[in-house]
């Protein structure tokens, strides 16, 4: 079984016979907003004291993947 997500236009060149399956459970990507109202830089700190790595990079990290 081949899984194939078609975004766009597919050109085939020759007749193929295709099965195509409706999943139940498909998870789509909910984008967050940032809520200012309940943001808190003292509490973002206190949760990253002790992070080692680069944040920008964990933030980007975070968007990639799926």
């Amino acid at each position: 079984m081949v899984k194939y997500t078609c975004r766009g236009k597919v050109r085939i060149t020759k007749l193929v016979n295709v099965i195509v399956t409706f999943m139940e459970d498909i998870k789509t990507s909910i984008h967050k907003k940032l809520d200012l109202k309940k943001f808190s830089f003292e509490k973002s700190r206190e949760l990253l004291k002790d992070y080692k790595g680069s944040l920008s990079e964990a933030v980007i990290e975070e968007l990639r993947s799926p």
